[in-house]
């Protein structure tokens, strides 16, 4: 079993309560991992650590900055399998995805290595001759960051890379799951030449953790992956000390499947898609708008895919879909389950446990049809293997449904006309379009959403912006 420790002011250590977390394998409900518990005490220290480490670290150049993020990034890649290993043990997802989630890492820090070098201001020539206008992007300072237990690793590197890039410090606090995954992350920092200081790692229990930050007037950023509630939450809390926020709350992506398509070669892709993480992700597709000319060929072929996936331990090498993350979200995904059969739902496969499991929580994907927009399941997040499927004709009809939520995170488009992929992408109120494929991130393109999804932007160029400050200079040479 693997034990875990803060990192604070370069040190690692244990709690000063000495109080810790045990973190279990969802496939085999068995400890797997045995985390440091932080509290009040351990994350004001990591704060004053990372206050003292921003006045040096800011002075640092892009060039040297850059230096540091390679190295972490290559680091990241020589340890991925162990990493990626104890990452689903810790999180359930197939080994494959764990590895994946692992290359996604890399490449965003190798990303952020390039762009370490590439913060600069402009200046131009002001009223007269005499006259200069300058701008200049500083470190905004002290970062906080949150994230969730989808993606542990990835999305802590979305926060530490652009945070190090700028110059700026960062305290982080992971979700319990994953821990011993995102340990092994910041080590990759560290042994990369991060100065003490610079990255400061605080796990355990969110509440007591996240409250101290937003306390803190040192903090002057927060970054956070998770709930639409704790974001607002987040955000009624850091009125008090005017913190810069950015935020990915999550969504409810609507996928539209027109009439011009292949609907069994779309419906393979769509169980490729929905089944990623068991469907706990953020961009997963979760409402199916199929054309009613393609309705029977894609349900048929949309279920028949996913019931033929492997269920089982996320090491096992046949295995494509794991557990659920935990007890709470199996508990979820059941009663959703219960409440869309009640509404007059049919389950075309899945709706239950898979009945050779006797440990972990397992529960078989499944697709629902006859299904209408004001059920629960279509207008709640699922974030489990749940697929509802509906039907359309008319594409104006469709875009309204499609926009109806105050979701705004990811959607989807299928056809084989560029013209209505076009229109189709223009006229979703989405962060991110997905035209034939859904893929919703990379490295070099920005990650984010509108309405209730959150703002701001992470990855590529953009996702710098929000750790910098902009100083305008009006210069009269004398």
């Amino acid at each position: 079993m693997l034990q875990t420790e803060l990192y604070i002011d370069g040190q690692w250590q244990l709690a000063i309560a000495g109080g810790t977390i045990d973190i279990i394998d969802p496939a085999t409900e068995e400890q797997v991992t045995k985390a440091a518990q932080a509290e009040k005490a351990d994350v004001e220290a990591a704060i004053a650590s990372a206050h003292k480490a921003f006045e040096s670290w800011r002075t640092v150049s892009g060039w040297e900055r850059s230096k540091v993020l390679r190295r972490a990034a290559q680091l990241l890649a020589e340890r991925a399998e162990p990493i990626a290993r104890q990452l689903t043990l810790e999180t359930g997802k197939p080994i494959g995805q764990s590895k994946a989630e692992l290359g996604a890492a890399i490449e965003l820090i190798d990303w952020y290595a390039d762009e370490a070098r590439r913060i600069f201001g402009q200046t131009l020539p002001g009223r007269n001759a005499n006259n200069r206008f300058m701008t200049v992007y500083e470190p905004v300072g002290v970062v906080g960051a949150f994230t969730a237990w989808n993606f542990p690793v990835v999305l802590q590197a979305r926060k530490i890379a652009p945070a190090l890039a700028t110059g700026c410090t960062i305290v982080t606090r992971p979700a319990e799951e994953g821990t011993g995954a995102v340990v092994e992350l910041i080590k990759c920092f560290i042994d990369a030449g991060a100065p003490s200081g610079t990255v400061n790692l605080v796990t355990g229990l969110p509440q007591e953790i996240s409250e101290t930050i937003m306390d803190s007037d040192l903090v002057r950023k927060v970054t956070f992956t998770g709930s639409i509630p704790v974001g607002q939450h987040l955000m009624r809390r850091a009125a008090d000390t005017v913190k810069r926020m950015s935020m990915e709350l999550g969504g409810h992506a609507p996928v539209i499947i027109h009439e011009d398509v292949d609907p069994v070669k779309t419906a393979i892709t769509a169980a490729q898609g929905k089944s990623r993480n068991n469907g706990q992700v953020c961009v997963s597709p979760t409402r199916f708008y199929v054309h009613k000319k393609h309705e029977k060929a894609f349900n048929e072929a949309f279920a028949g895919a996913l019931a033929q996936m492997k269920v089982g331990h996320g090491l096992d090498a046949d295995t494509e879909i794991g557990p659920l993350i935990n007890k709470k979200r199996l508990d979820f995904i059941e009663q959703m389950v219960e409440d869309t059969k009640g509404e007059g739902a049919t389950v075309m496969t899945g709706g239950r446990r898979p009945a050779d499991k006797n440990k972990g929580f397992f529960y078989e994907p499944t697709v629902f049809t006859d299904v209408r927009d004001d059920m629960r399941i279509m207008n709640d997040e699922p974030f489990g293997p749940l697929a509802p499927v509906t039907t359309f004709e008319d594409f104006d009809e469709v875009i309204e449904r499609a926009n109806s939520l105050s979701y705004g995170l990811a959607g989807y488009v299928f056809t084989d006309s560029q013209a209505m992929a076009m229109k189709t992408m223009e006229a979703l109120k989405t962060g991110i379009v997905g035209v034939n494929n859904y893929v919703a991130a990379t490295a070099e393109m920005p990650f984010g959403g509108v309405n209730h999804s959150g703002f701001g932007r992470e990855n590529g160029p953009d996702g710098l912006k929000d750790y910098m400050d902009i100083k305008f200079a009006n210069i009269v040479m004398g």
